[in-house]
């Protein structure tokens, strides 16, 4: 196994490995990279959809999509799409998928199937990295803070999707969320800390409406979308990325109209976060 990290802070790429024979040893090692570095791409993968669902069982628990359509003969794989004719994509800005959730999904293993001729790259950023560098009386003013998640802005029947291209094929527009964690969280392996609200889905600090939230939220959000904190994949046949929710957030670029792009997710079950 090689690895070389893409960036200082974020995302390392490991070569010599198929992830459809990885297992014990080897295993630990890939889980601890992207733990700590928030994403691992791997490139040339055979890597069917019987290999995506055994190797997600080999990290953990499997999550299941609420809202993205699931393929049909493999429900835990849900579909990430833009067709040729649509003009908005899924996850267009920066975000923690399942943020929202009481128990936030650990992170997701992303296959490319369908790719357009040039970009669909998705960024990441490290929670970590942009944590450490706040300034101390930040970090004092965020120890006891707690922010409110929630994804029904984004999914409900009058939300953002249901006004565009992309609300036909979505499920899940019935349901509620919401979930109140600590602004600033402790890696549960790791131990990192980490900056925990994200631009999609963090609303208001607890206790504090939205008009009171935004200006320190909007503050932390324009700090952890520095670039030295990111690093951005491209996508070939045959990569995969495995990520880590609590470490980054991510952002798929839309630049590739009149064209599609599909990708295959299987979301991966985290544990209940703490301070």
């Amino acid at each position: 196994m090689k690895t070389q990290d893409l960036t200082k802070h974020c995302g390392t790429a490991i070569e010599g490995v198929q992830l459809a024979r990885l297992e014990g040893e080897a295993l630990d090692r890939v889980r601890e990279i992207a733990y700590r570095r928030g994403v691992a791409v791997f490139r040339d993968q055979d890597f069917g959809p019987e290999d995506h669902i055994a190797f997600a069982k080999r990290w953990g628990g499997i999550d299941i999509n609420n809202y993205f359509p699931l393929t049909d003969e493999h429900p835990e794989i849900a579909v990430v799409r833009k067709r040729k004719d649509q003009t908005m994509n899924i996850g267009g800005g920066w975000h923690t998928d399942h943020s929202y959730d009481q128990v936030p999904a650990m992170g997701s293993i992303l296959v490319a199937r369908d790719l357009p001729p040039s970009g669909g790259d998705t960024l990441w950023a490290h929670m970590g990295a942009a944590y450490d560098a706040l300034p101390d009386e930040t970090k004092a003013k965020l120890e006891l803070l707690e922010a409110f998640h929630t994804a029904d802005h984004i999914y409900a029947p009058d939300g953002i999707y249901a006004k565009t291209d992309q609300g036909g094929e979505l499920r899940g527009k019935d349901l509620k969320t919401g979930a109140t964690h600590p602004v600033v969280v402790r890696h549960p392996q790791t131990g990192q800390k980490l900056l925990y609200v994200n631009p999609g889905f963090t609303i208001n600090f607890a206790g504090r409406s939205r008009e009171e939230s935004l200006p320190l939220l909007q503050e932390l959000f324009a700090h952890a979308m520095k670039e030295e904190f990111q690093c951005r994949v491209g996508w070939e046949p045959g990569t995969v990325a495995i990520w880590d929710n609590r470490t980054t957030w991510h952002y798929a670029m839309n630049d590739y109209q009149g064209h599609a792009r599909e990708m295959h997710r299987i979301t991966l079950t985290g544990e209940p976060l703490a301070a």
